[in-house]
């Protein structure tokens, strides 16, 4: 028997008991909390190879596990099996300061690789709220307030180890900054959220702390205003590093929770990296975009303690928008378009929420045309809930009808699996055939990404 093998190879580093099989499935979505049979808390790919050959064996569910942030239900287990804690591989094995490149096991965590960076001039920007692991973070293609100059963990993953669903370890990808050499399988894994084999180990690129980070906040009459300033300044090449979206509640909650003072109208978060002359003279450029569409006046932070506690505000911000309205219970949902169908898209949203009488705050990466909508809700009842599923398919189909996509970071999980055909229509068919080449028993993960139904099939 599977748990007999696996618990006499990790003895105390292996548990079947309740309180622990529940924190490993916990999510912040509304998603039902699926348990895994049993738990291993694995410290090298050597012992991630004995876990993943045992389920090969035994033809047993396996689902990796890192720090447990997603919102889609990625970590649930709905047929079961073992859960694969990779939290203990987190050691940062090579620093290539010349190459700006970093070696790190899963498990390391973004702010954990980002202290360790800070006395050599690097730090990794990836950054999407929650502290991540970093396996996590490329396993779900993770993007964040700073992808819309530094993108998202696609863009920011050189290469990989992976253990196959049969037990074998490949590298895909190298350090070298280009390549022609085949198929690009280190794309292929970024994003596949577990279903085609757990990552051992990546190599990422990394950034050098700029000379001048400034951030600011500007208020406007409208998310219209606020969205076209967001547009223009793209069309214009502005250099935003960071480039946030919150509308009215959200401002309210923060200012709240987080003892700030701002004007409680839509509001920009910005911050702007490089010299000191090229953030001063993006500062001027994008000012006159905001006289442009209504905005009105900027406060900046140059202080690292001011920095630090705006930006902390805005990832507070869930917590926040929570506290307004206690004993709800919220649903957190993205979709992204296309810059130029932003405003018309979030206008759309709003007017749904306000039809539909929802409890709901907008806030949204909108440098690359990417936003949240947190709905609250009671979930004891079903006319609530039921509006709320209605909203959020509206939200989905109406992104992808204006060529965008239903998820531009939460991934797709469980919560987001109805909308692929719709995206993806025939190529959904190949990914299918993809993942039954390389995982012909569909033990890495399923239920994520597609119904276990629809592997059935025989894709050949």
């Amino acid at each position: 028997m599977i748990a007999n093998a696996l618990k006499a190879i990790f003895d105390d580093r292996f548990s079947e008991h309740p309180s622990v099989l529940e924190q490993h499935c916990e999510n912040l979505s509304w998603i039902k909390r699926q348990p895994p049979h049993m738990v291993v808390f694995v410290e090298s790919k050597e012992e991630v190879m004995q876990v993943v050959a045992l389920c090969n064996t035994h033809d047993f569910p396996l689902i990796p596990f890192g720090a447990g942030t997603s919102l889609e239900g990625q970590v649930n287990a709905p047929l079961g099996g073992v859960c694969l804690d990779l939290s203990r591989m987190n050691k940062i094995l090579k620093v290539y300061t010349e190459d700006m490149q970093v070696v790190v096991q899963p498990g390391v965590t973004r702010q954990q690789l980002n202290q360790m960076l800070h006395d050599t001039g690097l730090f990794f920007p990836v950054d999407p709220g929650a502290d991540a692991t970093l396996g996590g973070m490329a396993a779900t293609r993770a993007s964040g307030t700073n992808a819309v100059r530094y993108g998202t963990m696609k863009e920011n993953v050189m290469a990989m180890e992976i253990v196959l669903p049969s037990g074998k370890l490949i590298k895909v990808g190298t350090r070298a900054k280009k390549s022609s050499a085949g198929y690009d399988l280190t794309k292929l894994f970024i994003g596949s959220e577990g279903t085609l084999g757990i990552i051992t180990e990546l190599t990422l690129k990394l950034y050098g702390i700029p000379e001048s980070t400034v951030s600011g906040v500007c208020s406007f009459e409208t998310i219209n205003d606020a969205c076209n300033a967001v547009i223009l300044g793209n069309q214009l090449g502005i250099d935003f590093a960071r480039i946030e979206l919150l509308d009215v509640t959200s401002i309210h909650a923060c200012n709240i929770y987080s003892k700030l003072n701002l004007i409680e109208k839509p509001t920009l978060f910005l911050e702007f990296h490089g010299s000191k002359v090229h953030t001063s003279h993006e500062i001027e450029r994008f000012h006159e975009v905001v006289m442009m569409n209504q905005g009105g006046a900027f406060s900046w932070a140059n202080k690292e303690e001011e920095r630090a506690s705006l930006w902390r505000a805005r990832h507070d911000a869930w917590w926040a928008i929570h506290s307004l309205f206690p004993g709800k219970k919220g649903v957190s949902t993205d979709v992204c378009v296309p810059i130029s169908t932003l405003a018309e898209c979030i206008k759309a949203c709003q007017r749904e929420i306000e039809l539909r009488q929802l409890s709901a705050a907008i806030i949204g990466h909108v440098g690359d045309g990417n936003f949240h909508v947190l709905v609250l809700l009671d979930p004891e009842k079903e006319a609530e809930v039921s509006q709320v599923k209605d909203f959020i398919d509206h939200l989905n189909r109406l992104a992808i009808q204006w060529d965008g996509t239903c998820t531009g970071e939460h991934g797709v999980g469980q919560g987001k699996m109805d909308y692929l055909s719709l995206e993806h229509g025939l190529a959904l068919e190949e990914m299918c055939r993809i993942k039954c080449a390389i995982d012909p028993k569909n033990r890495m993960n399923p239920g994520k990404l597609f119904p276990v139904s629809q592997l059935n099939k025989n894709y050949v």
